[in-house]
């Protein structure tokens, strides 16, 4: 992934994220990381215009934040999602966790986060994995099958990698 595949910005509380190529667990830490800033006041648009593919990883930590984001009454808005892309959120039962529109209504903000960063821990990204994709399972129950040789491996990868710490 390259810096300018992902960027994160923040004005006034509200983040903005712009995501291009193929969206990967590679995006998926930095993306988990901001579900810790978002505040109760704080809005979300993930600009996906530029997004060739997603992975289930990327799609279940989309969903881990349009899920937290849900539990205060917020929505994730996903801007310029193609054809394709929604109906990869379709086939796994979450498309109904976001708003999806054609065009972005932010206005820029400070730059806060891109694909630049230092590469994420192994145990970091075991955990995003696990995460993500038990997100999935929350958010559609027909998702529980379809991923739990996912999960199990994830769980028994984050397992290993704690006791060697």
């Amino acid at each position: 992934m390259r810096s300018e595949d992902l960027k994160i910005m923040e004005l006034d509380g509200a983040y903005s994220v712009e995501v291009s190529g193929r969206a990967n667990f590679d995006y998926a830490v930095p993306l988990r990381e901001l579900s810790g800033k978002l505040t109760a006041s704080g809005k979300l648009q993930i600009d996906l215009s530029n997004c060739e593919a997603m992975d289930s990883t990327f799609m279940g930590v989309l969903s881990m934040l349009a899920l937290k984001l849900r539990k205060r009454g917020d929505r994730v808005m996903l801007v310029g999602a193609s054809s394709t892309l929604l109906k990869l959120l379709r086939d796994l039962g979450v498309a109904k966790l976001f708003n999806c529109v054609d065009e972005s209504d932010s206005n820029g903000g400070v730059r806060i986060a891109d694909g630049n960063s230092a590469p994420a821990s192994l145990l970091t990204t075991a955990e995003t994995v696990a995460e993500a994709h038990k997100a999935l399972v929350s958010a559609d129950e027909s998702n529980a099958e379809k991923f739990k040789a996912v999960i199990d491996f994830a769980d028994q990868d984050v397992a290993r990698l704690k006791e060697q710490q």
